[in-house]
């Protein structure tokens, strides 16, 4: 567990009178404690001083693993979307295995014909093995899409537009979707 002190976490910032120009600028930045630096300093590689007791001053132990470069990215993205802090990965292949990962065994996912060919790959090589069900469809097919629902269907994976045939796939909700 990451504790990360509010000395140099950013501060959720959603003040919903400002326009989305504004929200973009200022979410997920603070002023940095040590500096004074208004634009965050860039934490690409490094590993954190530990304290005299073996404790690390804001929780960070490398960089890798979590840095107050990418949870102020975080932190902008929530704040843009209207949620909580996202979570960032350094590559898609590694947000698909996360994602993936929490699935059991057993459970069904759809997914695109022409997806990202990595992302097919884990969903069959990796996690076909671990006995996770998957259904790869045409997601422009919106009734090959629903007659591959299962009861135990726990995720849709849609890439729009597609790698690498640049699909683009209709994400808005349907009529019965629609509130108001």
């Amino acid at each position: 567990m990451i504790h990360r002190s509010s000395r140099t976490a950013p501060q959720a910032f959603q003040p919903s009178h400002l326009r989305i120009e504004t929200l973009a600028v200022h979410a997920g930045r603070s002023t940095d404690a040590l500096t004074g630096a208004v634009t965050p300093p860039i934490h690409l590689s490094t590993t954190f001083e530990r304290e005299a007791d073996g404790s690390y001053r804001a929780g960070y132990v490398y960089a890798r693993n979590a840095n107050p470069t990418r949870q102020s990215l975080e932190a902008a993205l929530g704040a843009l979307e209207g949620g909580v802090p996202a979570i960032c990965f350094a590559s898609g292949s590694a947000a698909t295995m996360t994602l993936l990962q929490t699935l059991a065994a057993g459970d069904h996912v759809i997914a695109p014909v022409d997806a990202y060919y990595g992302t097919n790959k884990l969903i069959r090589e990796v996690f076909g093995p671990w006995k996770l069900e998957a259904t790869m469809v045409n997601m422009g097919d919106h009734a090959a899409v629903a007659a591959a629902m299962r009861t135990n269907t726990k995720l849709m994976w849609l890439e729009t537009p597609s790698n690498p045939l640049v699909a683009v796939s209709d994400i808005a909700p349907g009529p019965e979707q629609r509130s108001g």
